[in-house]
């Protein structure tokens, strides 16, 4: 509209008609797709899947459940459906009613006593931005109260009865109508209010404490969920399973790559300004091949999952790490190396749940540097397909034995590989440059992985590592 209306005449001068949530989200999603728009920006490798799900439930006027384990892009998912809302839409006005209800259909009894009784030039409109139009709540700790309501005991004093509508205060969903009410992890919730929520899927309207206040509620109500809890008996009520529209079924990055355009995307990190940060690739790849061990590690609890967040957060480690050196040597590029990768401990204790029910007796310590030793050796093996760098590894028979550390300059690398034969030039194919800190990093990565591949040995102290042949 070129001018909002500000009163209820001028709204319906404007011929501005009412729609359900499911209605709007239908209708904008149709218009979405004849434009060919990017449905839900920033979701990657959900292309094929996912997405094609939720286009599908939309269309259905479904309300929805994501189910997936952690770190699977749930809420985004959730949060991105207001994109598909309109900007803004009208509301009455009037301090009294606890919601936005509709100037065209209002539902509240205040409501339908001003749209009756007042001329609507003297009918307040205001309007209602689609960025508040959606709220979550995570079930744990969630009670009756705090997303359906109660009654209010200071309206019964004041001569209220208890079964009006007045004596009640609402919870979140009914604020939300006309809007996106979410709840996170659902299996968790209190049985008492997953019934609440099988009153409003089923009949749209409020029960509290017996009294029933029947609300024509226009709400879309979505959920999410890991596998391993709701497909549990008794942890999520048949009723309100059977009346859940959609599942839509999410997932991890099925190739690497995809994984690594997700890490580098969520991480966030400016890498340019004063000390930029030039990350080879291979870097990369090890530190999602880590995550990638983890989801298939015996020593994790596989039904819990491990997050995205947890490669993002070793993304960002590593690159600090790298910056860090840059800092204090002042050198220019920072460029990570496998050194950096011992720091990552900070980033990953706590991500990882390990399976308590195996036979295993490793710490949460031992099991991360069993899963770096492991995405070291994938990526590199990879590698020496390639470039043939398993002819270094006669190198160190000759009684060479290198030092490395992630404060080491990266001049040294290239000072103490003056004596070493010019097989080791193919080191450098892994990331082509004749940069000193990119070529450091290279050669940590071929020592690291002749280490890992058990072709030469390592020894460690205070920090420092050397590589030779025992």
């Amino acid at each position: 509209m070129s001018e909002r209306p500000e009163n209820l005449q001028q709204l319906c001068n404007a011929s501005w008609a009412s729609r359900s949530v499911h209605q709007e989200l239908h209708d904008n999603l149709v218009r979405a797709l004849e434009r060919g728009d990017d449905l839900f920006p920033g979701i990657i490798g959900y292309e094929d899947t996912v997405i094609p799900d939720i286009v599908l439930a939309i269309l259905s006027g479904h309300d929805m459940l994501f189910l997936g384990e952690k770190g699977q892009a749930k809420s985004r998912l959730m949060r991105s459906l207001v994109r598909f809302l309109d900007p803004e839409i009208p509301y009455l006005d009037l301090p009294e009613i606890p919601f936005h209800d509709d100037p065209l259909a209002p539902i509240s009894r205040r409501g339908k006593q001003v749209v009756e009784t007042t001329p609507p030039e003297q009918i307040p409109i205001a309007w209602w931005p689609r960025e508040e139009r959606y709220t979550e709540r995570l079930a744990p700790g969630t009670k009756f109260a705090d997303i359906i309501g109660e009654i209010d005991p200071a309206k019964l004093a004041s001569g209220v009865s208890m079964s009006a509508e007045e004596a009640l205060h609402f919870g979140l969903i009914p604020r939300m109508h006309r809007g996106i009410f979410a709840m996170n992890e659902l299996p968790e919730l209190d049985e008492l209010v997953q019934v609440g929520l099988f009153n409003i899927l089923e009949e749209r309207d409020v029960q509290i404490r017996g009294y029933p206040v029947r609300f024509d509620l226009d709400v879309m109500l979505v959920f999410s969920a890991n596998p391993s809890t709701y497909n549990r008996s008794g942890k999520v009520i048949p009723q309100l399973k059977d009346r859940i529209g959609s599942v839509i079924h999410t997932h991890y990055p099925r190739e690497r790559d995809l994984g690594i355009r997700i890490m580098q995307q969520e991480a966030g990190i400016e890498l340019d300004g004063d000390y930029p940060v030039r990350v080879p690739y291979f870097m990369n790849e090890i530190v999602e091949q880590i995550t990638i061990q983890a989801r298939q590690s015996k020593y994790i609890d596989q039904q819990s999952g491990v997050s995205a967040r947890f490669s993002i957060a070793n993304y960002r480690v590593m690159v600090a790490s790298a910056r860090r050196r840059a800092i204090l040597l002042g050198e220019r590029p920072a460029v990570p190396r496998i050194s950096d990768l011992a720091h990552l401990t900070a980033s990953s204790l706590g991500k990882l749940e390990l399976d308590l029910m195996g036979s295993h007796q490793m710490s949460e310590r031992q099991v991360l540097q069993t899963l770096i030793a492991e995405a070291i050796r994938t990526v590199f093996e990879e590698y020496v397909d390639r470039h043939g760098l398993e002819e270094i590894a006669e190198v160190f028979r000759r009684g060479v034995k290198i030092e490395v550390g992630d404060l080491l300059p990266s001049e040294e690398y290239a000072r103490r590989l003056k004596r070493v034969p010019a097989v080791w030039d193919k080191a450098f194919e892994v990331n082509a440059s004749e940069d000193a800190a990119v070529r450091a990093s290279c050669l940590e990565f071929v020592l690291a992985g002749l280490y890992a591949t058990d072709r030469i040995s390592r020894s460690e102290r205070h920090g420092k590592i050397w590589y030779d042949i025992e």
